[in-house]
């Protein structure tokens, strides 16, 4: 038998990370949309807390260095980086309640607080770029669905950064008033910590009901695997 041997460009079969820029922004600007913002949310997977949006215009002439897609920063880099756009960028957000959630689902509450955070910017924005695969409805400026736009767009980034940020500080709020499930170590994810606490307190108002195992109606819920993890 043939011996296996490794490909002559080993990068070429491999994955290349992506690197977030303002390519998408400009290609945006030169057909007369200006100016441009990221919009992206975190929590959609959580059993408890809200979900929480943000829209970001950034200011080209001080775009923060080492924008990324806040998932593959450490929480201290988040932490620096949400001051440097709160510094120089146009920023709104916006959330959606556990009883929202449970209301709708989790794509229509993620879906309208992006569209409140895009529309509550102090400067209007001309076009969107969101995260993922779709644009909220309702919007009055057209936008484009960027799939990893938290990769590709360092306004995404920024609004990624952002909401991921917020939320977490919101969550270890959240720690404060119910202590007995660690919202502040996890925020709100199905982690054994979180499990076994809602198995011996049971749940409390920021709980997602809507959501499996919580959800006891015998109906299927929203699973983990179902959703996008933030």
């Amino acid at each position: 038998m043939k011996p296996r041997t490794s490909p002559d460009s080993p990068l070429l079969f491999e994955e290349v990370p992506l690197v977030p820029d303002f390519k998408l922004e400009l290609k945006a600007r030169k057909a007369g949309h200006w100016p441009v913002a990221g919009a992206d949310e975190a929590g959609r997977g959580p059993l408890a807390g809200p979900v929480v949006a943000a829209a970001v215009i950034l200011d080209p002439r001080r775009i923060p260095d080492g924008l990324n897609d806040s998932k593959q920063l450490s929480a201290q880099r988040r932490e620096q980086l949400f001051v440097q756009i709160l510094a120089t960028a146009t920023v709104s957000i916006a959330s959606s309640s556990s009883t929202q959630i449970d209301l709708t689902d989790i794509r229509k509450a993620s879906l309208d607080a992006m569209r409140r955070a895009i529309c509550g910017l102090a400067i209007p924005a001309s076009y969107v770029l969101t995260d993922g695969l779709d644009v909220p409805p309702g919007l009055v400026c057209p936008g484009q669905a960027v799939v990893k736009g938290d990769a590709r767009s360092v306004s995404i980034a920024a609004a990624s950064i952002v909401a991921k940020v917020t939320r977490d500080r919101m969550m270890a709020r959240a720690d404060a008033v119910f202590p007995d499930y660690g919202f502040a170590a996890h925020v709100g994810y199905g982690t054994a910590q979180h499990r076994a606490g809602i198995e011996r307190h049971g749940p409390c108002s920021l709980h997602r009901m809507s959501f499996r195992p919580l959800k006891k109606d015998g109906t299927e819920g929203a699973t983990m695997d179902e959703l996008l993890e933030d």
